[in-house]
């Protein structure tokens, strides 16, 4: 639903584990659409991990250790923005299940409420209906398993994309159809995660385009991955990067023409 209210959103930005030690154009990508969009943006210092690999693992109680102090890190902003549709799911979708029945209940829905990905928040929440930026060139988006099936993501990136200067966009085969990362997936069943990405990386190459992008670093990395390892000639980016006009870095995994 679009935001009516004109006054400054104060947002806190949650940067996530691989954007702040891998990527971090992506953290400053996204702190320049939100602030081009009305917003002010801030980046608590005591975020940490989204607690996404401990609940995965079954370690609830250190999860829910993550969750109690996320949820008090970023309690005071009007939202919490992650330009990442799997943390941005763990903080929405599974935080309140993972602290019902505890003195956070309340508190874990409250802060669900107020947290986004970043594309969904721009389009859905603020109503950024485009960029005012240029690429010259062909991308393919890649759907992320999460942010598509826990979030809705999928018209709301194709849609600020389609207004970029200069970008064609080429649909792959079978966009929504998962990499294989899916966190500690990928060490737990390796040759499963291999054959996954495999699948992917042919669609990417089907596609016939420049650039593969995404709304989810780890997806990114291990894509570009397989696809640096194979030869491949298509750059890999994070569709924050594309969207705010910010390619000046080399791509993911040193992929590109």
């Amino acid at each position: 639903m679009k935001e009516e209210s004109t006054s400054p959103k104060r947002v806190g930005l949650f940067v996530t584990c691989l954007v702040d030690l891998f990527r971090p154009s992506v953290g400053f990508a996204a702190v320049k659409l939100l602030e081009d969009a009305g917003c002010t943006v801030e980046v608590p210092m005591a975020q940490t991990c989204c607690g996404q690999p401990a609940y995965n693992s079954g370690d609830r109680e250190d999860a829910a250790a993550i969750a109690r102090q996320t949820i008090e890190a970023f309690e005071d902003f009007d939202y919490v923005v992650a330009p990442s549709g799997s943390c941005a799911g763990m903080l929405k979708k599974h935080y309140p299940a993972l602290l019902k029945g505890t003195p956070f209940e309340a508190r874990a829905e409250a802060f669900s409420g107020r947290v986004h990905e970043l594309v969904s928040f721009l389009v859905d929440v603020l109503g950024v209906a485009s960029v005012p930026v240029s690429h010259e060139g062909s991308v393919t988006y890649h759907d992320s398993c999460s942010g598509l099936r826990e979030l809705g993501i999928r018209a709301q990136p194709r849609q600020l994309l389609s207004s970029i200067e200069g970008l064609e966009l080429k649909e792959m085969e079978n966009p929504d159809v998962c990499c294989g990362f899916g966190g500690t997936f990928c060490v737990k069943y390796p040759d499963i995660s291999n054959k996954i990405v495999e699948e992917k990386t042919a669609s990417i190459e089907g596609a016939e385009a420049g650039t593969l992008l995404a709304g989810d670093l780890g997806c990114l990395m291990n894509m570009a991955g397989k696809l640096h390892r194979q030869g491949s000639k298509v750059e890999v980016r994070h569709v924050a990067e594309v969207l705010a006009g910010m390619t000046d870095k080399p791509a993911i995994g040193g992929g590109g023409r």
